[in-house]
Formats: C-alpha cells, sequence, structure tokens
C-alpha cells in the first residue's frame, strides 16, 4: 500500500495521523488506506502507542453489517416483487404499438387491448427472472435459521399452506 516507493521509513508525522485516526475510533483497515500505510504498519505504530483494536467493537460492527445486508436484501426482494407485480399488471392491459416504415419512414400507432403476444413474452420472462431474484432472496434469508430475519415471501408461503393444505404433487 506504499505510495511513496519501495521503502517508506514511517515519519513523526505519520506516527501523530495514525494515532489520531485510531483516536477517531476507525478500523486499522480504514486507517491504513487514509494514511497510505500498510496494515501491518498501523498495528505496529499503535502497538508502540500502547492502543490497541478492539475485538469487541470489531464483532459488533460484523453484526451490525450482517443486519444491514439482510435489511437490503428484504428491500430489494420486496423491490422485485413489486416489479414483478407492475409488469404482470402490463400483461393484460391496453397497450401501444407503434413502428416506422414506408418510404417516407412513418411513424404510425395504434391502441390494442392487450400487448401483442411477442411482448407478453419479453414481459413473462422478465416477471420470471424477477420472482426467482425475490425466492432466492428469500431461500438466503431462511437458511440463516434466524427466524428474526425470515423473509416476507418466506412467511406468505407457510401461510397460504396452512390456509389451504400443502399443496399436492400431480
Amino acid at each position: 500500500m506504499p505510495a511513496r516507493g519501495p521503502y517508506n521509513p514511517i515519519t513523526d508525522e505519520d506516527r501523530g495521523r495514525i494515532i489520531s485516526l485510531h483516536a477517531e475510533g476507525l478500523s486499522r483497515n480504514k486507517i491504513a488506506k487514509l494514511a497510505k500505510r500498510s496494515q501491518a504498519t498501523v498495528s505496529k505504530v499503535c502497538a508502540e502507542a500502547g492502543l490497541s483494536f478492539d475485538r469487541h467493537l470489531v464483532a459488533e460492527a460484523v453484526a451490525a453489517r450482517v443486519v444491514d445486508a439482510a435489511h437490503r436484501r428484504a428491500k430489494l426482494q420486496d423491490e422485485a416483487l413489486a416489479g414483478a407485480q407492475r409488469l404482470m399488471e402490463q400483461m393484460f392491459t391496453e397497450s401501444k404499438i407503434y413502428n416506422f416504415g414506408g418510404k417516407e419512414n412513418d411513424y404510425n400507432e395504434r391502441s390494442v387491448p392487450e400487448p401483442p403476444f411477442r411482448d407478453k413474452q419479453s414481459i413473462a420472462i422478465a416477471v420470471k427472472a424477477l420472482a426467482d431474484t425475490a425466492l432466492k432472496l428469500a431461500e438466503y434469508d431462511k437458511d440463516t435459521g434466524d427466524e428474526g430475519e425470515k423473509s416476507m415471501l418466506t412467511d406468505l408461503r407457510d401461510r397460504l399452506i396452512q390456509a389451504f393444505g400443502a399443496p399436492r404433487n400431480q
């Protein structure tokens, strides 16, 4: 990570910067990046100054990132389902078809009760992709074993099975 050449002796200014960044509560990796020094150098300077990186704080930060990631996945899952629903609605609503053609390259359009088959086919592919994404996100959170992080889609599936019975294999 050194930015100044192959051998960069650490200066008192570097030490002061590293120690002040540590005092701000930054992680070793963040300090190394900001100070343009290796992680080993940051650890060495901090150890020489009697400072350490509290592993408890690191564990809390990792736990917070795990929770944040679960929230982002839940939001993404919800957005994927909402997008799939909007696309499904497009399959069966009035649509405008158009083209350019003729020797004057005229623009022509007209309304039709539903999109043409080829457009419906494209919409169906997009709906499937969004639904698959939502299901994969649901399964990912279900596999964590943490019931608190169980997804909305998994809960819905379980309630439908309770209400209507297990699906029959035919």
